[in-house]
């Protein structure tokens, strides 16, 4: 099976955390926290700095890792780097996804997560 590399960001403001709705492909209509794959060459935090900048027109720092996600989908393996971060500069501007929300700890289920993103959501309810 396939690997996936890829790095995710969760943006936290206000003690909220900033969740997209994908925009295209096979899991169109599901919620995720931003990024994308690491390319080659690339650290995780250079990918996911790109990533942002290219997904949502801002600047972010990465304040820390988070966690490490491995899901297998059934047609892939997922392998995701999540780490938190801040907006530096920019207004998260949605250029690739369908919609976006800043979610409250008490709010974090009230979207449909995709499989690989619904362990940190239990992670996050559990550290904030």
């Amino acid at each position: 099976m396939k690997t996936i590399h890829v790095a995710a960001a969760i943006i936290r403001q206000n003690n909220e955390f900033f969740a997209t709705q994908r925009g295209y492909g096979e899991f169109a209509g599901g919620w995720e926290f931003p990024g994308g794959k690491i390319e080659a060459g690339e650290t995780p935090e250079q990918a996911l700095v790109r990533e942002i900048q290219e997904e949502l027109g801002t600047e972010i720092s990465i304040d820390r890792h988070f966690t490490t996600v491995e899901y297998s989908y059934p047609s892939f393996h997922l392998h995701m780097e999540c780490f938190l971060c801040s907006v530096q500069n920019g207004s998260l501007e949605l250029l690739e996804h369908s919609d976006s929300k800043w979610l409250g700890k008490d709010d974090l289920n009230s979207v449909e997560w995709l499989a690989a993103d619904v362990t940190i959501i239990e992670k996050l309810k559990a550290i904030f």
